[in-house]
């Protein structure tokens, strides 16, 4: 298994992958946030459209749009 892992996941398919679950930790918040607070959807739409390029920002470890990009 390992084998078949190291063939098929190289660095962009891992970049996708972490890209693919912290857009997906960034929705759960907005939604957790939206359901805690009864807040409007549309709300909850604006907060979610702040949060994911936030998250996607503060990843010290993202090249093409973020801190780590120098």
């Amino acid at each position: 298994m390992k084998e078949l892992f190291k063939k098929y996941a190289g660095p962009k398919e891992v970049a996708a992958i972490k890209s693919y679950l912290r857009a997906l930790l960034a929705a759960a918040i907005t939604m957790g946030i939206a359901l805690l607070t009864d807040l409007k959807p549309e709300y909850a739409v604006i907060i979610g459209a702040l949060a994911a390029p936030l998250a996607k920002w503060a990843d010290k470890n993202e090249k093409e749009y973020g801190i780590g990009s120098n």
